[in-house]
């Protein structure tokens, strides 16, 4: 059939052969069988007949479908980032979203007369990360070995200090496990990745039954365990840490989400794990909020990060202010230095001192986490270093106290 005689139809099927190779005529000639020369003269023609234009509707009708199609594959795929992994893989209620606090963190009873609620602070485990102290003057270790140890050194030396050091007539309602991010050490830069202790999973694994374990033991301890998520930067699976999908991307928000499913049924224990950057949560009216801390960068000379932290809390405080999220105290990790206000908590690391400290010359932190106290009528009271190395330091025999005369 020459140009000159191209019929409608023919004139809908050259086009149509033409859009499915993607305008390349050469492809859509011989798709046809014909010379390349015969296609282009058709084409032309085809183009400048009117009846073109008209749609066909089946056409019309069956680009719809495609399209439809194309939203609803892009669709499922964004809905598999959360709903559907929450839902339908792990099989997790809607309920693990809501921060519906426990009524024993709400109002203290009439009677109250105990010390408080404690908050125990877990963040920047870094499990799976090998420190080498060959690198580092031997003043820290640190493997999957040590990092059960010192799990377990963590929730030991917590209920020591709560039941054998601090009063509390009629002991604790419950306690606060505030999970902080950075759990695993990931796999964000190359020297982490060539020296991990194993693949992320098999961490991942092992990292969670840790926690299982430590969440069983608090709640046998103190009755009642709220568990507030975040998610850290070193746990994503991207190249950046990401504003959209930032939780989604992080294997810190899949280990929360497995730890729920662990005790969904145990009433004993509740996960808050808000699908955002923070967590707000309130004990006994004052008002949390549990960040990881990677927002907040830099570095002021001689006072270090608290330049950077106290001016990211004041823009975040200021923020909140706007949008009726308010709180009264920040809870952050990620800078791996304890610092315990009352307007701003910051946590330790269980990893302790590592190589990339050593070689930037920052000041030594022994690997330890942070503990308090919330009381109904006073706010933070008692706050306390958790050490996490059961070493024993010992003295010269002293008295109490001493001091040296003036000569």
């Amino acid at each position: 059939m020459s140009a000159h005689n191209l019929t409608p139809e023919a004139a809908r099927e050259t086009l149509r052969v033409l859009a499915e190779n993607d305008g390349n005529q050469s492809a859509a000639a011989r798709s046809l069988g014909i010379p390349r020369a015969t296609f282009v003269s058709r084409v032309k023609a085809a183009e400048t007949m009117s009846v073109v234009a008209a749609e066909d509707p089946a056409e019309k009708l069956a680009d719809r479908v495609r399209e439809l199609e194309t939203e609803l594959r892009f669709a499922a795929k964004e809905q598999l980032d959360s709903n559907y992994i929450k839902r339908k893989i792990i099989g997790l209620s809607a309920e693990v979203e809501k921060c519906d606090a426990p009524k024993w963190m709400v109002r203290a009873h009439k009677s109250f007369s105990g010390a408080g609620v404690p908050t125990l602070f877990a963040s920047d485990l870094h499990w799976g990360e090998v420190v080498d102290p060959g690198q580092i003057g031997g003043v820290n270790q640190f493997n999957v070995a040590i990092a059960n140890e010192r799990m377990r050194t963590m929730v030991d030396t917590a209920i020591d200090l709560l039941t054998n050091h601090v009063k509390s007539d009629g002991g604790y309602p419950g306690i606060v496990f505030a999970l902080g991010g950075d759990m695993v050490s990931g796999d964000i830069h190359e020297e982490l990745v060539a020296t991990n202790e194993g693949e992320i999973m098999k961490i991942l694994l092992d990292l969670c039954g840790a926690l299982a374990w430590a969440s069983e033991v608090l709640a046998g301890q103190f009755g009642n365990v709220f568990v507030p998520c975040v998610s850290g930067n070193h746990g994503r699976n991207t190249h950046k840490i990401r504003a959209k999908g930032r939780n989604f991307t992080s294997f810190d928000w899949l280990l929360y989400q497995f730890l729920a499913k662990r005790f969904e049924l145990d009433a004993r224990v509740k996960f808050f794990i808000p699908d955002g950057p923070d967590a707000l949560y309130s004990v006994y009216g004052h008002r949390y909020l549990l960040t990881h801390g990677d927002q907040f960068r830099g570095g002021d000379g001689m006072i270090g990060a608290l330049g950077p932290i106290i001016r990211g809390d004041h823009r975040k405080r200021s923020r909140n202010g706007q949008i009726g999220m308010q709180y009264d105290t920040m809870l952050m990790g990620h800078w791996h230095q304890l610092i315990q206000l009352q307007r701003l908590i910051v946590n330790g690391s269980l990893k302790g001192y590592d190589e990339y400290a050593f070689s930037n010359n920052f000041p030594f932190e022994p690997p330890r986490q942070a503990l308090w106290l919330t009381h109904p009528n006073h706010g933070i009271t008692f706050s306390a270093p958790v050490h996490l190395e059961r070493t024993v330091k010992h003295h010269a025999e002293s008295g109490w106290v001493s001091w040296k005369e003036a000569a």
